[in-house]
């Protein structure tokens, strides 16, 4: 049975200036805007309410009052933004948070209660840690969305609606639990229908002739007859893995045993579904709310845990415990389906291919994911074009390389302008200047005339030659064009080993 918790901030913008402003505490203040000319508040702290004051009423009328009020400019958006905050703060106590505007949370705590003991003890949990943040709050979990913020709001400040008794619950509440608009409050209030069981058995069909549908629809929401969905802050990964620890880790050894465990869990799922893991982040929250993390990011999808640790190992270094990490989620942010296919880097076969891709992943978790690099044969004939990278790293090439012409081992991106005496009209090079050294030489092989394809025609044709200096050491280079009028260019594209 799905269960959902409700927790509601009463105080929460005015809670959230005093543990800015400490001297706040003790004294009655509210926030206020300007809305049409008039200053109309907006929150009102504890101290403030009890006197009377409450979010909605006008500053001047606050003010005869209660003279001594203070009052705090409201920052535009800053309780959404707190409320924001607060459900990502809650994903420690379950993977599906989500704001519940204007001042509350809703929790998906199914099968997750267990972990704290039971279900008010989770709820306690979450409540004593709130407090010491400063936080007044009401809580209450439930079957329904409906019933738990019904009981949040009009119940005790900690409620455990069981099983199937919701509608038991309900009952008692006053209609306005039920999440109505104020139009139809005044109207059961008007008819003398003061509290939800006062209509909670009468036919749907009068319901909905005497008050619209979203009466009908509310009620049915919070006993259970119709769905309500909720948008969590953050989307749930389809593989994640989570560990709730009994006690504060703060030691290096024990985030690698959690981690380890992560793994293990993550990776029984891949074999059994044929996928494997090639992007993932390490979270740990830690007791003071800061979250740690690392990533890791694979070459091949990986279904294999040890490999998986050792890409995580050297990182764990990085991250701080401080007085300790209470949480810990691993998150499979990209997979993908394993093939045999995507281990052939080389020419090699069977265990070889996932021993060489583990260890391009390992060089890579130290080094970044741009360091390694393949490159594969591409159609084209000038030299520089007909070089590309190999995206994905297992890509498979169109081509073969050309073996009937000598190539450097050191080709340069773009061929760089150099200074060459040679015999007219097509002899090669008997010297060149080249960053301001002259090199005498030796010896020389070509001309090996390279053209652009037919259908592009861009530039100059060019006549490659093969030089060897009077030390030993081998070049790459080319005259583009004829000997005409003007003297040709010459340019060095590579370097021979």
């Amino acid at each position: 049975m799905t269960r959902y918790a409700s927790i509601w901030f009463p105080y929460l913008l005015t809670e959230y200036a005093v543990r800015k402003r400490p001297a706040l505490s003790e004294v009655p203040f509210v926030m206020a805007s300007s809305q049409r000319g008039r200053m109309i508040i907006e929150a009102a702290n504890k101290h403030a309410a009890q006197k009377g004051i409450h979010p909605g009423m006008v500053l001047a009328d606050c003010k005869a009052i209660l003279p001594e009020l203070q009052v705090l400019k409201t920052e535009p958006g800053r309780m959404e933004k707190l409320l924001y905050a607060l459900a990502e703060w809650s994903i420690r106590y379950t993977p599906f948070a989500a704001v519940d505007l204007p001042d509350g949370l809703i929790l998906d705590t199914t099968g997750c209660a267990h972990l704290w003991g039971g279900e008010n003890e989770y709820l306690e949990c979450i409540r004593m840690k709130l407090a010491g943040y400063g936080y007044t709050i009401q809580l209450a979990v439930a079957d329904t969305i409906g019933a738990a913020w019904a009981a949040a709001r009009f119940g005790t400040p900690l409620t455990v609606i069981h099983s199937g008794r919701q509608r038991e619950v309900l009952r008692h509440f006053s209609p306005a639990a039920l999440r109505l608009d104020v139009e139809i409050l005044k109207r059961l209030k008007k008819l003398g229908l003061w509290r939800i069981d006062s209509f909670m058995d009468m036919p749907r069909t009068t319901l909905r002739r005497r008050f619209g549908p979203s009466l009908a629809f509310r009620l049915d929401q919070a006993l259970g007859h119709e769905m309500e969905w909720i948008l969590p802050v953050k989307p749930i990964e389809p593989y994640q893995e989570r560990l709730c620890t009994p006690e504060l880790i703060a030691s290096a050894t024990g985030i690698a045993i959690a981690l380890e465990q992560l793994l293990e869990k993550l990776c029984r799922r891949f074999n059994a579904e044929g996928m494997g893991l090639r992007q993932a982040v390490f979270k740990a929250y830690r007791v003071d709310d800061n979250i740690q993390q690392i990533e890791i990011g694979t070459g091949h999808p990986s279904q294999n845990p040890v490999h998986l640790f050792r890409l995580f190992e050297h990182k764990i270094a990085t991250m701080a415990p401080a007085l300790g990490f209470e949480l810990f989620i691993l998150e499979a942010q990209k997979v993908e389906t394993v093939t045999e296919e995507q281990g052939a880097i080389w020419n090699v076969s069977g265990q070889n291919n996932i021993k060489v891709a583990e260890l391009l992943d390992r060089v890579a978790s130290r080094t970044g994911q741009n360091a390694i690099k393949r490159y594969i044969p591409d159609a084209h004939y000038l030299p520089e074009r007909s070089v590309k990278q190999a995206i994905p790293l297992w890509e498979k090439p169109a081509n073969v390389w050309r073996t009937d012409w000598p190539r450097p081992i050191h080709l340069l991106h773009h061929p760089e302008r150099i200074e060459v005496t040679a015999t007219l009209p097509d002899y090669p090079p008997l010297l060149f200047r080249y960053k301001g050294v002259v090199y005498t030489v030796a010896k020389s092989d070509g001309p090996e005339r390279i053209e652009q394809e037919w259908w592009l025609a861009e530039g100059l044709y060019r006549d490659y030659y093969c030089v060897e200096d009077n030390l030993g050491a081998r070049y790459w280079l080319f005259r583009a064009g004829p000997y005409d009028a003007d003297m040709p260019k010459w340019f060095i594209h590579g370097f021979f080993a």
